[in-house]
């Protein structure tokens, strides 16, 4: 992709297809004007509009800025479906691509369809890897291959538990990390990649990590603070308490909540699934969370955060808004405005 920002470190910013396609096109050409590195596109079906579709025309919209699935799966969409969709979009943005892929989480829930076990994407990935490579691969017995093939298609797989973790490390080529930027959490997940790495021979600091994380540039981090309270109960409703309780953050929330649709972290009527998850979310709690595992903070403490992140081995971040239903708009400007230039002041002289 393109280069590294002074500081060391790629900024990016994650974009719900949630709008018209030729808007959401806009919304990418302006992150890009305002010199973020990276718009990731994530995908689900009944969610937002197609993401190979946005992908094309932020492709065709953009010149410089770095073009990423955060992240598309090979359940609801069969590799060779994959391979196709990502190669038609690399051919239009050279060396700008990044296939991120998942296990599924909410392209696969909302249909009752299962995600990806670790060896489904294991097989998963040799396959891409094949057919990206113009190599024949055997489809139950039938041998096909992808014609005018990419071989040159990163592949970055997002990973939170400690087995997915490792085998990232193991086969991909780069990590997309969803432990936030909490620093007990990041070394934790960056130890199972580098075991992964060194258990098939490949060099740990070589494979790029990004790391997602919510973000708000702001002076009340208190107020910002508790519209984060699903995600927070999201992340201890799915096995991220352990996670949390490194950060001194206890929480006890029901395997099953009702009232939020189509899950919590992409509530459709977020004030009320805010109220709802108060009843085990405290405003104390969610508060450490944005300071512990979030981008919450005055424009100069998000940089000199990110600047640490860089320090700590992490390679790429990509920024997220609350909420999944309205693009970054407000985001994208206070982090462009205002974060990029303290990450490379020399810029502007």
């Amino acid at each position: 992709m393109n280069t590294p920002q002074k500081s060391g470190i790629r900024v990016g910013v994650r974009i719900p297809p949630c709008d018209r396609v030729d808007r959401l096109a806009t919304t990418a050409r302006r992150a890009e004007e305002l010199g973020f590195d990276q718009v990731w596109f994530p995908d689900s079906q009944l969610l937002w509009r197609d993401v190979f579709t946005v992908l094309t025309a932020a492709a065709l919209a953009t010149e410089r800025i770095g073009l990423g699935s955060a992240v598309t799966n090979l359940a609801t969409r069969h590799p060779a479906v994959v391979a196709s969709a990502a190669r038609s979009v690399a051919e239009l943005a050279p060396g700008r691509f990044t296939l991120g892929l998942g296990v599924g989480n909410s392209s696969v829930g909302p249909i009752g369809m299962r995600q990806s076990t670790g060896a489904e994407l294991r097989d998963g990935l040799a396959t891409l890897r094949a057919l990206f490579a113009g190599e024949e691969w055997d489809f139950n017995g039938v041998r096909s291959r992808l014609r005018d093939p990419d071989p040159n298609v990163p592949i970055h797989m997002a990973a939170s538990g400690p087995r997915n973790l490792r085998l990232a490390g193991e086969i991909a080529d780069g990590v997309i990390l969803l432990s936030g930027v909490s620093r007990n959490t990041l070394a934790s997940a960056t130890a199972r990649v580098r075991e992964g790495a060194e258990a098939a021979g490949r060099t740990a600091a070589a494979i790029p990590l990004t790391v997602s994380a919510f973000c708000a540039v702001t002076d009340d981090i208190e107020a910002e603070a508790r519209l984060l309270k699903p995600i927070c109960a999201s992340i201890a409703q799915n096995g991220g308490a352990p996670f949390l309780t490194l950060a001194g953050i206890e929480l006890d929330v029901p395997a099953r909540v009702e009232g939020v649709y189509p899950d919590l972290v992409h509530a459709e009527d977020w004030d009320a699934a805010v109220e709802i998850c108060s009843a085990w979310v405290s405003d104390a709690a969610v508060l450490r969370f944005a300071q512990e595992f979030c981008l919450f903070g005055t424009a100069q403490e998000i940089a000199e955060r990110l600047t640490a992140l860089h320090a700590d081995g992490v390679t790429d971040v990509f920024l997220q808004h609350v909420g999944s239903y309205d693009p970054p708009t407000e985001l994208i400007e206070s982090v462009g405005s205002e974060v990029l230039p303290a990450l490379r002041p020399e810029a502007g002289r």
